[in-house]
């Protein structure tokens, strides 16, 4: 179902096929960050951990979509800039994260990173199949695109990631993807609040 072009008329998710959407890519997301957290463990690979965190933050996202549908659009724009803020937390704690770990000596598995990724690439474009109809709905709607196009982009940069560790023998190309991946999370964060902020205003004039 595509969205209008006016903001009064943009598509807010109140359809049978999007719902079932959701509740696809929750099963998709949900059993990703099981997978690819006991990776990342067993590997040693921060970018696998991040990925991993990010499937589960994107997982909760989405049922927040779901359960926001329906609702007004100030309770909908509300949810975006909470799933914006989240987005924007769990991309710090990613950058932190990556820098603190520049000062240790573990590499990363470099097969593990690959396999995992590979995976990981596999469920994201899926659910970027799913989901790449109802891409221009609202704000609610528009963050739910917006996570999986991000994830299906950072698994390929995962993928580099393990060739690069593979070929160097070196942790620093885990750890500048994990770094590149929550720049990316942060410029997605702010695109999903900047609108969000601007239906909550919209709804208030009304």
């Amino acid at each position: 179902m595509g969205a209008s072009c006016g903001h009064d008329n943009q598509f807010d998710g109140e359809s049978p096929k999007y719902k079932a959407a959701l509740w696809a890519v929750i099963a998709i997301n949900g059993g990703m960050f099981i997978v690819e957290m006991g990776a990342g463990a067993l590997s040693g690979s921060m970018a696998l951990k991040a990925d991993a965190l990010d499937f589960l933050g994107d997982t909760m996202t989405y049922a927040l979509s779901l359960y926001a549908i329906g609702m007004s659009l100030r309770f909908r724009a509300g949810a975006a800039m909470l799933k914006g803020m989240s987005l924007a937390v769990l991309s710090l704690w990613v950058l932190a994260s990556s820098i603190w770990h520049f000062f240790g000596t573990t590499i990363p598995d470099a097969p593990t990173m690959g396999w995992i990724g590979f995976m990981a690439l596999v469920a994201n474009v899926v659910s970027v199949f799913i989901l790449i109809k109802f891409k221009d709905g609202d704000s609610n709607v528009r963050s739910v695109w917006l996570c999986s196009r991000n994830d299906a982009i950072g698994n390929v940069a995962v993928i580099g990631a393990a060739w690069l560790v593979a070929i160097t023998q070196s942790k620093y190309p885990d750890l500048v993807v994990a770094v590149l991946m929550s720049t990316l999370f942060l410029s997605s964060a702010w695109q999903i609040i900047k609108q969000a902020r601007n239906e909550w205003k919209h709804d208030g004039q009304h």
